[in-house]
């Protein structure tokens, strides 16, 4: 994805959440940023995936309990039809089997509804530029998810095992790291589009989904010494 710095064009935000005070208030805040615009309000999913249709969006910030159809619904159809559109699930709650769920169906963060605005505009920033915004509340929750799922089927996750080569498991803990596809490109010494293709190799090997499946493999097997 061509960075916005580079076009001059703001990242397109739409804020879907059933209360009008939260989305007045988040769009008051980054009302102040001149590299995000926020486009568009939605007040549940149907009403946003409708909006979809006619408005092209970088980012959403997508509330997870809302009437007539909740962000945990909407999530996945989002992905399948607008696989490149970043999204952003907020929510009251601070439950570490629901951030690993939603992370597995695409989420690109989690963010609490306390967050202040500066946390907010990192996370829509870093999402749309490198893909995926980690943060304490995310992390904490894969690798607790993490140690549940080698406690209760220990055996089952080590058939999952795949054989990495030293340019798949150095690409892989970079990622971990946050670097972006550039980043990574530079370090390596091969083409972002090489780069993607061995993202893509190593969902593949790892039977992972996503990103988040990635980093939540590369703990399991101590790729990074148990650190995110």
């Amino acid at each position: 994805m061509i960075s916005k710095s580079e076009t001059d064009e703001p990242i397109r935000v739409i804020i879907a959440d059933d209360h009008v005070l939260y989305r007045a208030g988040v769009k008051t805040a980054l009302s102040s940023k001149k590299d995000i615009k926020v486009i568009a309000e939605a007040d549940n999913g149907m009403h946003l995936l409708n909006m979809l249709k006619n408005v092209a969006t970088d980012v959403i910030l997508l509330d997870i309990q809302m009437p007539v159809m909740d962000g945990i619904t909407t999530l996945p159809e989002i992905k399948k039809l607008y696989p490149d559109t970043r999204i952003i699930m907020l929510t009251m709650m601070d439950d570490h089997s629901m951030i690993t769920k939603l992370m597995e169906l695409g989420a690109n963060s989690y963010l609490t509804k306390t967050s202040d605005s500066e946390i907010i505009y990192e996370a829509i920033k870093t999402c749309y530029e490198q893909e995926y915004y980690f943060n304490s509340l995310t992390n904490k929750a894969l690798l607790t998810n993490l140690k549940q799922r080698n406690f209760t089927t220990p055996q089952k996750m080590m058939q999952q095992e795949a054989q990495l080569n030293d340019k798949e498991t150095l690409i892989l803990k970079l990622m971990c790291e946050e670097k972006s596809t550039k980043e990574i490109a530079d370090i390596v010494d091969l083409s972002p589009r090489t780069v993607e293709a061995i993202r893509d190799k190593l969902k593949v090997k790892t039977g992972a989904k996503s990103t988040a499946g990635l980093i939540m493999y590369a703990v399991k097997h101590k790729i990074l010494n148990d650190e995110i």
